[in-house]
């Protein structure tokens, strides 16, 4: 762990993030409009830049910013479907035990083929989170995945107090919040460490936010009627499952020869 970095990659990362949320709301812009999250979502990006030109100088050679499309192709596959499969489980989880009746499910097709082409957007969060943080914040790579996404998931939170996030009980959709990123953290670094290039994260990451974030919104909140603390809930299921097999199967700890020398 180079403490110096990670130090300086939270504060930069944090104080950026946490400060243009703040001033957006202190100025009465509405956070629900994604052109007023964007400059915030990439502070981890320009945290990881700062810290690794200036800080450390430590370059780049470790940040897995090559594609590898021949090498990590089915990673690529499995990013963009496997946010589908968890809101599949979760709408099912909301027909048996919250009463939901569907309707109006191809309203989350536009958002898989969209999830195409927004990469480049979600590096703003994943050329510091997995790329920089995850590989130095601890030395064991399972518990250095785990850190990292708690930490992630707390760098959220103000979104919770600023119009983004509306809970009916704001110590629940926190809790609940948290835990979700965890999880997915958890199968974003798997991704990330599998794969060996950042851009499969930033896929998996555009995927899970637009089909099982804006997708489960629409379905469940907006037309289901449900809180968006027991969307979290239910979603939370089918994320755990996927979770415990990565974890249980030890995959942080064989990491592919040929991923982990780029």
């Amino acid at each position: 762990m180079t403490t110096r970095g990670v130090r300086w990659y939270l504060i930069l990362s944090f104080g950026l993030f946490w400060g243009w949320i703040l001033t957006m709301w202190a100025t009465g812009v509405s956070l629900t409009n994604p052109l007023a999250q964007l400059p915030g979502g990439f502070a981890p990006a320009i945290a990881a830049f700062v810290v690794r030109r200036y800080v450390t100088r430590e370059g780049f050679a470790d940040a897995r910013l090559r594609l590898r499309w021949r090498a990590a192709w089915r990673y690529y596959v499995l990013a963009w479907l496997a946010p589908i499969g968890v809101l599949a489980v979760t709408v099912v989880l909301a027909v048996l035990f919250a009463g939901y009746r569907p309707s109006g499910l191809g309203v989350v097709a536009p958002f898989v083929l969209i999830a195409l082409v927004v990469p480049p957007i979600f590096f703003g969060e994943e050329f510091g989170w997995r790329s920089y943080l995850q590989q130095r914040i601890v030395a064991r790579p399972t518990v250095a995945v785990l850190v990292t996404g708690l930490i992630w998931g707390v760098w959220h939170w103000p979104l919770a107090f600023t119009g983004y996030a509306d809970y009916d009980n704001l110590p629940l959709g926190l809790a609940t919040w948290t835990v979700h990123t965890l999880l997915i953290g958890i199968l974003l670094g798997w991704l990330f460490v599998r794969s060996g290039s950042v851009w499969v994260t930033c896929l998996a990451h555009g995927c899970s936010n637009l089909v099982g974030g804006v997708g489960a919104e629409l379905l469940l909140v907006d037309d289901g009627g449900m809180s968006r603390a027991a969307v979290d809930g239910l979603s939370l299921v089918p994320l755990l499952a996927l979770a415990a097999v990565v974890l249980g199967t030890r995959q942080f700890e064989r990491v592919p020869v040929a991923a982990a020398r780029e």
